[in-house]
């Protein structure tokens, strides 16, 4: 089975844990079988490989979210990097065109998009097995997914199908409704458009071919900026006319708001935190190292991150992002290809920044203009690389790191530092890579 997982960009509606880097998938709040927590990124990735172990899996995404892909699934998951923002017909066929021409999948196979965030069990992942299948038979060029309803729903688009067979041709499509429509039109049998279908590669190719003027998935990237920017369903679905949908009743959840995403924790605290026997329905998400005590709370989710705190009735949640916004906050938590870093303070000309890296990783070889650096090994072993000279580095050991000087470190196991920052313009954008002689760590 090929499946293209459709990675979006950053979003606040779950601040303080997404911010402008850090999107909603990437946030750790499933408890796993075993010790820990994993991210929907993850347990959408791993409940795919459970029940298709040889499927390939390509995620659409852009160029902040790859670093965070890398850090949680490994190297070996395919990646379909978006240069700008083109919404989602561009993203697709760019997806299509790397299935086709970097990974060598015929055309005529079939694919199966979906978001990468919704919350879903085991048999959701048999049902795009079922999909797969069924776009293979060529009775329609488009295939969907129509989520049975479990309430008159204002956020979803609807599917009219032709009749109540579990698979059907699609009658028509219906925008987001009020709730009184929404009702009108599940008594119809309408199904949730949940953004879930099937095509054959070469369908989509044949299509993009007739809109855009490339040749192969290089060409496609190098033009990526030119072209118009717009939706799948606009410059597809609305102008097809074999299309089917197949009924899927079981559990999907979009987990949009910290309301529905509190309805999918295991657990009522995750992190330090305590909610005594005088609260009703309260949830604790702390990211930081100091506890977090509720009492006497009902319906009240508490978020804690280095980006900041929320308090927030949770029906009053869902109307977070335009506050959000009017915030301007520096990014103090990143999850980069590497490992990750933590803002610990912000001075007028300084910044101290705790970066740990994972056994075998190390940071791009890099440069500042405006800016020195002092990193100080606070745990484990590794190796620095500064302007071409190696030298290894322990606890306790200190590099300073003058402006323009070229440098990076590799970790042997797992290591930590405390990087310092100094300087009057310190921004992200004061950054230079090189390429660096792989043969200098042997």
């Amino acid at each position: 089975m090929n499946i293209i997982l459709l990675s979006g960009g950053s979003g606040k509606r779950l601040w303080p844990l997404s911010n402008e880097i850090r999107s909603k998938q990437f946030i750790k709040i499933f408890k796993k079988d075993n010790e820990g927590y994993e991210s929907m990124v993850q347990r959408i990735y791993h409940q795919i490989k459970k029940i298709d172990t040889d499927a390939t899996v390509t995620i659409a995404t852009s160029r902040t979210q790859v670093s965070a892909i890398h850090n949680q699934l490994g190297e070996d998951v395919g990646i379909s990097v978006e240069p700008c923002r083109r919404d989602t017909f561009p993203a697709i066929v760019l997806a299509t065109a790397y299935l086709i021409d970097v990974m060598h999948i015929d055309m005529s196979e079939t694919v199966v998009v979906c978001p990468v965030d919704p919350y879903v069990e085991d048999a959701y992942f048999e049902a795009l097995k079922e999909l797969s299948d069924q776009a293979s038979k060529n009775e329609a060029n488009l295939v969907l997914m129509g989520i049975e309803p479990t309430y008159p729903s204002e956020k979803y688009g609807y599917i009219i199908p032709e009749s109540a067979d579990h698979v059907s041709a699609v009658k028509t499509f219906k925008e987001k409704p009020t709730a009184d429509v929404a009702e009108k039109y599940i008594t119809q049998g309408a199904l949730w458009n949940g953004g879930v279908f099937a095509y054959r590669l070469g369908y989509v190719m044949d299509k993009a071919h007739e809109l855009m003027d490339f040749t192969d998935y290089q060409d496609l990237l190098d033009k990526y900026d030119t072209l118009k920017k717009v939706s799948f369903d606009y410059a597809v679905v609305e102008h097809e006319s074999k299309i089917q949908v197949v009924r899927f009743a079981g559990t999907w959840k979009d987990l949009g708001t910290w309301n529905t995403l509190t309805e999918a924790m295991d657990e009522n605290v995750i992190g330090k935190g305590m909610v005594n026997d005088t609260c009703s329905n309260v949830h604790i998400v702390n990211e930081l190292n100091v506890p977090i005590l509720a009492m006497g709370l009902h319906d009240v989710v508490i978020s804690a991150s280095p980006d900041g705190i929320l308090v927030s009735d949770k029906e009053q949640s869902g109307g977070i992002k335009p506050l959000v916004d009017s915030f301007e906050q520096q990014v103090m938590f990143a999850e980069k290809s590497w490992g990750d870093f933590q803002v610990m303070d912000v001075g007028t000309s300084s910044m101290t920044i705790k970066i740990t890296l994972k056994a075998g990783q190390e940071m791009n070889y890099h440069s500042h203009k405006y800016r020195d650096e002092i990193w100080v090994v606070i745990s484990g072993k590794g190796k620095t690389v500064v302007d071409g000279m190696e030298q290894k580095v322990r606890t306790g050991d200190v590099i300073n790191i003058p402006a323009g000087c070229r440098h990076t470190i590799k970790a042997d196991g797992e290591l930590e530092l405390i990087e310092v920052q100094v300087g009057d313009n310190i921004n992200v954008y004061d950054k230079q890579k090189y390429k660096i002689d792989s043969s200098i760590y042997d």
